[in-house]
């Protein structure tokens, strides 16, 4: 172990920085549980466990390096205050640690965040922090946070390029190795920076080397996938920024650093399937995850094989969800399973044309959620736009059969993205 933490061997963080993140911690955090899951288990033939970071104060596992972060800062730092720039999760560990250790903060967040978890920051936080909205992005709110420090000399907490924050999300995989009582074959986990990769990936393989660490990105924010693949890292022009959580355009180089060593693969998901995942969950298992908190358990399927009869362990980052994003969800998991489709339909300028259309084309099972004519004004020259909800998958290719059978002239929109952009 010795020569595998030596600087000119590897770049892991040391065992002993992550356990003493751990003493720190242990004065405002409890473990999380690692929980058997029967129904994942039996779903792909292999021993899953869930770590539970869901469960955290802050619902999720970014108190861990916020605090071990801040617990470092002389009292002149403390002082100044500090300031750090977040998607959601990262935000509530700083404001949580703010008004444990008495230190004023300025919180820098993208305009998209979800109000749920800017609200949750002001709560923990209370008067030690100020909230500023900035932007589309985490990368836009990272900039004003950026020239906030230059003026004020405030103390940045980077979200995971720093060590110290590296090694308090490292704690995670000790919790892990502790409680498990057998060898874990796999740990999966989502990558959004890196940090939690890192931190983990460091504390495991040098303890664990047999086990693997397998990160998971949305499929619409590759930062970490890429940068591998083209060994530096790579600033993406553009993300999907539904989950929020994972979604930076640019990963960290000290989490870079250690991903090369410790990430064996890293897999992309799409942002429907983590959707389906978060659905299922609810419904199945009572758990309540955000987008990033479900990419561990999202990705299985495209792992199922090379998982069976194996122990594995999925980090369920957090829970921090927008209520009022369940339609969304409901939405991209409907169009990622194949069970909702849009259409462009020119009706016949005959009476009788859409009762025609309901009677012939649908399908028993078939269900319109959607029906609105393209223009306002002049309706029956223009095409109506329609939702289909269907039942099954495969009841997909009889629906166009009919509507190829009635000679009904119609334009397929999940197949156009710029159609669909435009008109869903």
């Amino acid at each position: 172990m010795q020569e595998l933490m030596t600087p000119t061997k590897t770049k892991m963080l040391s065992p002993a920085l992550i356990v003493k993140a751990k003493q720190r911690l242990s004065e405002i955090i409890d473990p999380t549980p690692l929980m058997y899951n029967h129904n994942l288990s039996h779903k792909f033939d292999c021993h899953v466990w869930l770590k539970r970071e869901d469960l955290q104060v802050v619902r999720s596992y970014k108190i861990r390096g916020a605090y071990n972060r801040m617990s470092h800062l002389t009292e002149a730092e403390r002082e100044k205050g500090v300031i750090c720039s977040s998607a959601g999760n990262h935000a509530q560990g700083v404001a949580l640690s703010c008004f444990k250790l008495g230190i004023r903060g300025k919180i820098f967040m993208p305009i998209t965040t979800p109000r749920q978890k800017v609200d949750k920051v002001k709560m923990f936080g209370k008067e030690q922090v100020e909230v500023f909205l900035i932007g589309d992005t985490y990368d836009d709110a990272y900039e004003a946070a950026q020239e906030e420090m230059e003026k004020s000399g405030s103390v940045f907490i980077h979200p995971f390029d720093d060590e110290a924050i590296i090694a308090g999300q490292g704690t995670v995989g000790m919790e892990i190795l502790r409680d498990a009582k057998q060898t874990i074959d796999y740990i999966f986990m989502g990558i959004g920076g890196g940090g939690l990769a890192a931190g983990v990936g460091s504390y495991i393989k040098q303890l664990s080397p047999e086990t693997k660490i397998i990160g998971v990105e949305p499929a619409g924010a590759p930062a970490m996938k890429l940068s591998l693949e083209k060994k530096k890292i790579i600033t993406l022009a553009e993300i999907d920024k539904f989950v929020d959580g994972a979604a930076v355009r640019k990963v960290g180089q000290i989490p870079f650093n250690i991903c090369q060593e410790v990430v064996e693969d890293v897999i992309l998901v799409p942002e429907g399937k983590v959707c389906s995942t978060i659905l299922q969950l609810y419904n199945e298992e009572a758990i309540v995850v955000e987008p990033a908190g479900a990419l561990s358990i999202s990705c299985l399927d495209f792992y199922k094989e090379e998982i069976k009869g194996k122990h594995i362990v999925c980090v369920v980052s957090g829970s921090n969800n927008d209520i009022t994003r369940t339609e969304e969800i409901k939405e991209r998991s409907l169009l990622y399973e194949g069970l909702k489709h849009y259409f462009l339909v020119n009706f016949p300028q005959r009476a009788g044309a859409l009762r025609e259309f309901l009677e012939n084309v649908l399908g028993p099972n078939d269900d319109i959620t959607r029906f609105e004519y393209i223009k306002k004004n002049n309706r029956e020259n223009a095409p109506a736009l329609i939702g289909i909800e269907l039942a099954s998958r495969k009841d997909y290719k009889s629906l166009i059969e009919r509507m190829d059978t009635f000679t009904v002239q119609y334009q397929v929109v999940n197949d156009d993205p710029t159609l669909f952009n435009l008109f869903v």
